[in-house]
């Protein structure tokens, strides 16, 4: 007998930074996640960021260098949103704090579609996008023949 395998779901995603307090400003100020836990022993900092008690994002002190997009590993973080407007919203958020984004504004997550969001980069410079399937139509796509959140 065969055991039944069920479908896998991203749990949580853990990062390495290089300072854990600037990281967790970010993420807590910029993108509105809750502390849920943390680890404050030295050589050991981590904290749990989450939303409704659910782990969402771990933390670990543990880089020595920026993110390296050349590397093997993670090629971006994206987060969904409900609706265009919250896209726009977090856009608004995040550039009254200053943060580094790759395009300007709202775009489409290719030529021609209908999904898009926005394109921005955590204090150790790691990828992110806060996106949404629909509402983005009309947006321009600024990687011509291939997905926006691929190159950038």
């Amino acid at each position: 007998m065969t055991t039944a395998i069920g479908t896998l779901r991203t749990g949580h995603v853990g990062l390495n930074v290089t300072e854990l307090a600037r990281s967790l400003g970010f993420y807590r100020e910029a993108l509105g996640f809750d502390l849920l836990g943390e680890g404050k022993e030295e050589g050991r900092r981590y904290a749990f960021l989450g939303r409704d008690g659910e782990l969402v994002l771990t933390l670990w002190e543990q880089a020595e260098g920026a993110y390296a997009p050349a590397t093997a590993g993670l090629h971006h973080l994206a987060f969904s949103a409900g609706t265009i407007e919250e896209v726009r919203a977090y856009e608004e958020r995040l550039r009254a704090l200053g943060v580094d984004f790759a395009y300007e504004g709202v775009v489409a997550h290719g030529e021609g579609a209908a999904s898009g969001g926005i394109f921005f980069h955590d204090p150790d410079g790691t990828r992110l996008e806060i996106s949404v399937p629909t509402g983005a139509e009309g947006a321009p796509a600024p990687t011509t023949g291939a997905p926006t959140c691929g190159f950038f």
